[in-house]
């Protein structure tokens, strides 16, 4: 287990090292983010001496070595447009996409887990027929459009919803603000985590009913019912938890998927996370940010990668029983 993980985590590191490297190399020669901080009146001098401050006439290799060592630290420099701390710009905007990343992802779960396994167990169903069809809808529609769609509907046809914005707010601690104290903050996560789920919801469930029925045709399940066993103990007991090992890898990429591309349901709601900030970075070619918000997504998808592979490990024997073998 102990030779398992370091492994990962070496691989962890070199993935870190290659977004680095690849977010460094894109952003250090997309435009020249002078432009963006100073006006049309000041002098080549002054863009000079700002390009020194900043370090970019250092050598590459030398920028390339101090945004490691600074990435290391947590330290990614200062904002050109907004003249702050990056660091400090995501912990503000962080909360709110971890709130909507969070409660997104766990609709999409339990709702494509419980349709996936009913519309498997209920096949010929009208209402599995009827679901089916409908998670075409979370496949084929654009997310914004989708969005769009729910905003007209709930918030200006029914007017149940707020629209936009993240609501009244509570401050936690430190850095850590949520919505999900106060009535407002509640309401206004409703329709962007729907908005944000649907697609990994619909995903969620189909793979769970394609396994589900795969693993209900298998013969250890034929056997099983064969010794008497009740539908209950079969289905739940038995075929369900050996469809958990896709569904665990599926479920995991999607949340680091929700987390980095939140950016089109961040914008649509006016939602103040971090992909709305680095759309504003984009638009004002403020490097810092940008690259700060590359590797801290790289982050993410490492950690949870690291997490779905012990949960493999956990939940799958069959590796356990592999290694062990190799290993003698």
């Amino acid at each position: 287990m102990i030779a398992f993980i370091i492994r990962r985590l070496i691989q962890s590191i070199i993935v870190m090292v290659a977004v680095a490297a690849v977010s460094f190399a894109l952003f250090r020669f997309v435009g020249d983010p002078i432009n963006s901080m100073v006006g049309q009146e000041a002098s080549i001098d002054d863009r000079q001496a700002l390009r020194d401050s900043l370090g970019l006439n250092d050598p590459i290799i030398t920028q390339f070595g101090r945004f490691i060592g600074n990435a290391l630290q947590g330290e990614f420099g200062i904002s050109y447009r907004l003249q702050m701390p990056v660091t400090e710009l995501i912990m503000q905007r962080l909360p709110a996409t971890l709130e909507l990343a969070l409660v997104s992802g766990t609709l999409a779960f339990i709702t494509g887990l419980g349709l996936g396994v009913y519309t498997a167990l209920r096949r010929r169903g009208v209402l599995s027929n009827v679901i089916m069809t409908g998670s075409l809808i979370g496949v084929s529609l654009p997310t914004f459009l989708i969005g769009v769609l729910l905003i007209w509907v709930f918030a200006v046809e029914l007017r149940w919803l707020p629209s936009n914005g993240r609501g009244e707010v509570v401050s936690i601690g430190s850095w850590w603000s949520t919505g999900f104290l106060t009535t407002s903050g509640r309401l206004a996560l409703i329709l962007p985590a729907i908005t944000l789920g649907l697609y990994q919801m619909t995903l969620i469930m189909r793979l769970v009913r394609a396994e589900l029925l795969e693993v209900l045709r298998s013969d250890f399940i034929k056997f099983a019912r064969a010794r008497g066993l009740s539908a209950r103990a079969v289905n739940f007991g038995h075929a369900l938890k050996n469809t958990l090992v896709p569904v665990i890898t599926i479920t995991g990429l999607q949340l680091g998927s929700i987390i980095a591309f939140a950016i089109i349901t961040e914008t649509v709601f006016n939602w103040p996370g971090v992909g709305a900030l680095f759309i504003s970075s984009v638009r004002f070619v403020d490097v810092p940010v940008m690259s700060a918000y590359l590797m801290m997504i790289a982050l993410i998808f490492v950690i949870i990668n690291l997490i779905v592979d012990l949960l493999y490990y956990a939940v799958d024997p069959r590796l356990r029983v592999d290694r062990a073998a190799h290993s003698h």
